[in-house]
């Protein structure tokens, strides 16, 4: 592959083309903010996460701590409550007049009224998650009214308010800033880095690059104007974000545009976004820069297992094809919601190109097709869609003599390639297990940090059958130790506690399809509530009454996926 460049002008651009559209089908005004005071953002629509896009706004909280007020946006009812352990944590979903419906994820706690309500029902069910659809006359709310507190609940990375406006009819996300909330940005979008691919007949990568982009005043530039790439196509990827005044420095752009010669071919805008679109982000980005690098690359060209639907124009897939004595100019224009813009203009033209060596590999997987690999000691069923592109898959099995393996180590892959959907892993052990050991087997994923996790398993015939939605080593290992449970806030004295919490924790987490812990509380032998944050492995239970002053026993049982079970047994007082 031969690169050279020279001339690069980038600079950065305020045309009356981009001004700000006005969005006369969404209602302007209709709804106001979710909180006090001025808005700042930490997340926006569409922003590129591991495996998904993010279908809200991310609200800051006032001093960084979580207990700011959170208020209804317009007038309506609570039409659901859920409670879960990670997700979104404690969420509430208020249904509007006007179509849309608000939702208010990651609390601390609901009102006290709705709490109530809610810890009756898990009371009644003898269980923290719920998911719950209150009538409508229950808990009507009007626009500004208090609802909860901002939290950090679910599996929020830290104190902050995730917000969504969806269509009722339909639950389609759409972007919450194009319904006029005051919110003001006057800063464009920043331009970090340009990634160019080489691509083959078949449009697949054979090579790439990363160019670095500098700002100066107010214009970016690069050093150059013109690469010549070795290829006769070329794909292009920017790293870009879009920066808010008192927000995150990387919050993610609304509107990209990919023009040659000065014709847009390629565009997308996170103006919606389908829930059962969103593990697709893994194709739209570029998966290996950020799964070694964390950066988000918007790919602007289309690979083949893409079936994203937001692109408004994608002629070619976005590919450029490339002459060697004539170079095509290339715009990127990068967008806010707000109207502000940022745009990259360069030219490319084809270079000589050399003999590229073939790829090693075991098998070539066709990303539109089921594929399946069997030997004697492992079978792989790979459904239609499962990847986003050919796969040319290397595999290797190793024996590892440790106790701790009782089959091969299978290697599938590497971790750098993305998966869509769950595949089927059937693995047969070294030697028969014993009847009383086969229930503690699982199918044994050892992740990039060398971390073992339980994918769970099932038995057919002399087989261990899991579905897994990762590439890299598998085996089959015995779990026959119990979770760990660790008092953190717990004594013989209570009275003058308002909570009891405790750690728990598993030897091997769990992955794929296997179930994550279970638990269950009693006090003299009766069911108590306790709030399980998964992401902190905490189980909390906070005193409200239930429990009456004097000597009480509790009893704490907590399970994992392959029924290890540990309990704990203490006396306490009130």
């Amino acid at each position: 592959m031969i690169w050279r460049f020279a001339g690069w002008v980038l600079a950065l651009l305020f045309c009356d083309f981009t001004a700000a559209p006005v969005w006369e089908s969404y209602p302007q005004h209709y709804f106001r903010p979710p909180v006090h005071g001025a808005m700042y953002l930490s997340g926006t629509f569409g922003e590129l996460r591991p495996n998904h896009f993010h279908t809200g706004i991310d609200v800051k909280p006032a001093g960084g701590k979580t207990g700011q007020a959170i208020l209804a946006a317009a007038e309506g009812y609570i039409e659901r409550i859920k409670v879960e352990a990670a997700g979104y944590g404690k969420v509430l979903y208020i249904r509007h007049p006007n179509g849309y419906t608000t939702v208010y994820a990651h609390l601390q706690n609901f009102t006290p009224e709705v709490e109530e309500y809610v810890k009756k029902v898990q009371y009644t069910r003898q269980q923290f998650y719920v998911n719950l659809h209150p009538k409508k006359q229950e808990f009507p709310v009007k626009k500004g009214q208090e609802i909860g507190k901002l939290g950090n609940s679910g599996s929020s990375s830290g104190p902050h308010l995730h917000f969504e406006i969806r269509q009722s009819a339909t639950g389609l996300p759409l972007n919450p800033l194009l319904f006029g909330l005051d919110f003001k940005d006057p800063l464009p979008p920043q331009l970090h880095q340009l990634k160019v691919y080489a691509l083959n007949d078949k449009l697949e990568t054979t090579d790439s690059r990363v160019y670095a982009i500098e700002k100066k005043d107010r214009a970016f530039s690069i050093k150059g104007d013109t690469v010549v790439l070795g290829a006769w196509r070329a794909g292009f990827a920017l790293r870009t974000y879009d920066h808010m005044p008192g927000g995150a420095k990387q919050n993610g752009i609304y509107k990209l545009e990919l023009l040659k010669n000065d014709s847009l071919r390629y565009d997308f805008e996170f103006e919606k976004l389908e829930f059962g679109e969103s593990r697709y982000a893994n194709a739209h980005m570029d998966y290996q820069e950020r799964i070694l690098k964390k950066g988000n690359f918007h790919r602007c060209f289309t690979l083949p297992g893409n079936r994203l639907s937001f692109y408004k124009k994608n002629e070619e897939g976005g590919v450029v094809a490339l002459f060697k004595d004539k170079a095509t100019k290339i715009t990127l224009h990068v967008k806010d919601v707000s109207g502000n813009v940022s745009s990259l203009t360069f030219w490319i033209k084809r270079g000589e190109i050399s003999a590229l060596p073939s790829p090693v590999f075991n098998y070539k997987l066709p990303w539109n097709q089921e594929n399946i690999i069997s030997n004697e000691d492992v079978e792989l069923t790979f459904p239609k869609g499962t990847f986003y592109e050919d796969c040319y898959l290397r595999f290797q099995k190793t024996n590892d003599n440790s106790a701790n393996y009782l089959s091969p180590v299978h290697r599938i892959h590497d971790y750098k390639t993305p998966v869509h959907l769950y595949y089927k892993i059937a693995l047969t052990p070294s030697a028969p297990l014993p009847e009383n050991l086969k229930t503690k087997a699982f199918i044994a994923f050892c992740n990039r940090n060398s971390k073992i996790q339980n994918c769970g398993g099932f038995w057919k015939g002399e087989k261990l059958i899991a579905e897994v939605r990762s590439l890299g080593d598998y085996s089959i290992m015995l779990d026959t130790v119990a979770p760990l449970i660790l008092p953190k806030l717990f004594s013989k004295n209570m009275q003058q506690s308002e909570k009891m919490t405790f750690k728990i924790t598993d030897n091997f987490p769990p992955s794929g399809k296997a179930k994550d812990l279970r638990y269950r509380a009693t006090v003299d032998e009766k069911w108590i509530l306790m709030e399980y944050d998964a992401k902190n492995d905490l189980l909390i239970h906070r005193f409200d009454g239930r429990i009456s002053t004097g000597e009480h026993k509790l009893r704490l049982e907590v399970t994992d996926d392959r029924g290890n079970k540990a309990v704990f047994e203490d006396t306490f007082t009130r």
